[in-house]
C-alpha cells in the first residue's frame, strides 16, 4: 500500500513558477512509474507528465520545454517544476502511482490546487 501527499500547489501569475511534490508513504523504487496529472473544472483528466524508475519521461505536448518532472529515490518523493505558467495551466494536480509488478496496483494522491492568475 502506498499513500501520496502531494503539496506545492498556490496562486501564481502568469509566468511564474512552482514546484509541487509528491511524497510517498511507501518505498517508489524500481517497480512504480510516478506520474503528474491534472484536471480543470468540466474537463478529463490528463496526464501532464510520468516518470519511470530508470528516470524516462515523457511529457504533454502542452507543458513540454516548461515543466519537469523528477524523483528522488532515497526521499520517495516526486516533483513537478512547472516555469512559465499560462492561464491554461491552473488545474488541480494530482500524483499518481503505477505498481508494474505483481500486484498490479494504481495509487492517486489527494491532489493540489494551482492557479494561474494575475
Amino acid at each position: 500500500q502506498v499513500q501520496l501527499v502531494e503539496s506545492g500547489g498556490g496562486l501564481v501569475q502568469p509566468g511564474g513558477s512552482l514546484r509541487l511534490s509528491c511524497a510517498a508513504s511507501g518505498s517508489i523504487g524500481a517497480v512504480y512509474v510516478m506520474g503528474w496529472y491534472r484536471q480543470s473544472p468540466g474537463k478529463q483528466r490528463e496526464l501532464v507528465a510520468r516518470i519511470s524508475s530508470a528516470r524516462t519521461t515523457n511529457y504533454a505536448d502542452s507543458v513540454k520545454g516548461r515543466f519537469t518532472i523528477s524523483r528522488d529515490g532515497a526521499k520517495n518523493t516526486v516533483y513537478l517544476q512547472m516555469n512559465n505558467l499560462k492561464p491554461e495551466d491552473a488545474a488541480v494536480y494530482y500524483c499518481k502511482a503505477d505498481r508494474l509488478t505483481y500486484p498490479v496496483s494504481t495509487y492517486w494522491g489527494q491532489g493540489t490546487q494551482v492557479t494561474v492568475s494575475d
